[in-house]
């Protein structure tokens, strides 16, 4: 277990909302900051739907879920994290927008003994902690969606970031959230991205280049080699822009042609289809918030 109990979370996004749904459901006191009332109004639907619905599957009780809420405020203002023994960075995965906030938390959290870390999918842990006069606090993250179900979390420290922050980090995720962590170095991809792009992109080429359905590809590989999820399903839950976006930097920085984004996903992004969250992706949702 570790000594952080007031957590701060910059984005209240799939992600971000996740990560203070599971904090605060295991006793943690939590401030989600988002740039806007709109997008604080969403996040709150977001997370409060989550918590009905673990009450409607028996999964907590609402008594529970009400004592979870007595945690967690939301705000518009970055400084209302000043006090944060913790703070994760959610918000989309644009590298600028990231050093953004990583400066921006620099200057407002007020221990130097607190942890930033983000929950980033690709960009350099060093070069986050570059926008910060405290890079050996600074610390990569990397949950999974859904952050409330899937066991598995990436801890990546880079060249510069102390070991005790790492240990620290790690007792909060395994301890006090109860995730499975593994070690990542600061590579592009980490563990799971690295493995996990090429295997999505050459689905969307499949796809792309007229071998098979959509519905074809993912059940060959839910029925033939006992994956969970198709490709392209997953590629729709993540979010198209999501996919695109990491596999980007990915390509960026290594150059290697199984990180190039297909024609096809970047029109579709293009075109607004981003999978599950905006209705329509490689299939068709019933878009809620």
């Amino acid at each position: 277990m570790s000594d952080f109990t007031r957590i701060g979370v910059v984005g209240g996004g799939t992600m971000g909302a996740g990560f203070a749904e599971l904090c605060i459901v295991n006793g943690l006191d939590v401030v989600v900051a988002a740039p806007t009332a709109d997008s604080v109004a969403r996040s709150q639907r977001r997370l409060f739907g989550s918590l009905a619905r673990q009450v409607e599957k028996g999964k907590l009780s609402a008594q529970a879920r009400d004592l979870a809420l007595t945690r967690l405020r939301f705000t518009t203002d970055l400084g209302d994290l000043a006090d944060r023994q913790f703070v994760l960075e959610s918000v989309p995965e644009n590298e600028q927008k990231k050093l953004d906030v990583f400066a921006a938390l620099d200057k407002v959290v007020e221990s130097p003994e607190a942890i930033l870390a983000s929950n980033t999918s690709s960009i350099p842990i060093a070069r986050l902690g570059r926008a910060t006069a405290r890079a050996d606090r600074v610390i990569g993250i990397h949950f999974f969606n859904p952050v409330q179900v899937l066991p598995l979390v990436e801890l990546i420290g880079s060249l510069r970031t102390d070991e005790k922050a790492y240990l620290a980090a790690e007792a909060f995720v395994g301890g006090t959230l109860g995730k499975q962590v593994i070690r990542s170095p600061d590579r592009p991809g980490f563990v799971v991205n690295a493995l996990l792009i090429p295997y999505l992109l050459s689905a969307v080429r499949m796809l792309e280049s007229g071998v098979a359905t959509a519905a074809d590809i993912d059940t060959a590989m839910t029925r033939g080699c006992a994956h969970p999820m198709g490709p392209l399903a997953l590629v729709d839950l993540i979010g198209l822009d999501t996919v695109a976006a990491v596999a980007d930097a990915l390509y960026i920085e290594t150059k290697e042609h199984s990180y190039a984004v297909p024609p096809l996903l970047a029109r579709m992004v293009d075109s607004g289809f981003l999978g599950k969250k905006s209705g329509r992706g490689f299939y068709s949702y019933d878009k809620r918030p």
